[in-house]
C-alpha cells in the first residue's frame, strides 16, 4: 500500500512549499481545494494525463500543502489551510489571490462543477 502521509506541521519547509506551488497545475489544484471541501482524486479535472495529475498530487502532499486520506481503493484530498496559515501566516491567501487575479490554474476544475 502506498504511503500517503504528509509531513508534520513543523517539518513543512518554505522552499519546498513554494516549489510545489510554483507549477500552474498544482496551484490550480490548490485553488479548487481552497473552498475547504474534501475531494476524491477522480473529482479533480486537469488538462494533464492521470499519471501527471497523480505526480502533482504527490508533490503537493509531500510539501505539506495537502492531506490525503485513503478509504479502500479511493483517495481523498484536502488542503491543509489551517496548518499552512499557522506556519506561514498570510502566505496562502496572498498566493491564491494572485493566482485568481492572473488566472493561474484556471483550467483545473472540480468535475462536479462542470456542466
Amino acid at each position: 500500500m502506498p504511503d500517503h502521509s504528509s509531513p508534520a506541521d513543523s517539518e513543512i519547509a518554505l522552499p519546498r512549499l513554494l516549489g510545489a506551488l510554483s507549477d500552474p497545475t498544482r496551484l490550480g489544484i490548490v485553488r479548487v481545494l481552497s473552498d475547504g471541501a474534501e475531494r476524491g482524486w477522480g473529482q479533480l479535472c486537469a488538462p494533464v494525463a492521470k499519471s501527471t495529475l497523480s505526480h502533482h498530487l504527490k508533490v503537493l502532499r509531500e510539501a505539506g500543502v495537502t492531506q490525503t486520506r485513503q478509504e479502500g481503493t479511493r483517495c481523498y484530498v484536502t488542503l491543509r489551510r489551517e496548518t499552512l496559515e499557522a506556519r506561514f501566516p498570510g502566505l496562502l491567501p496572498a498566493l491564491l489571490s494572485a493566482a485568481v487575479a492572473d488566472n493561474v490554474g484556471e483550467r483545473v476544475t472540480d468535475r462536479d462543477d462542470q456542466a
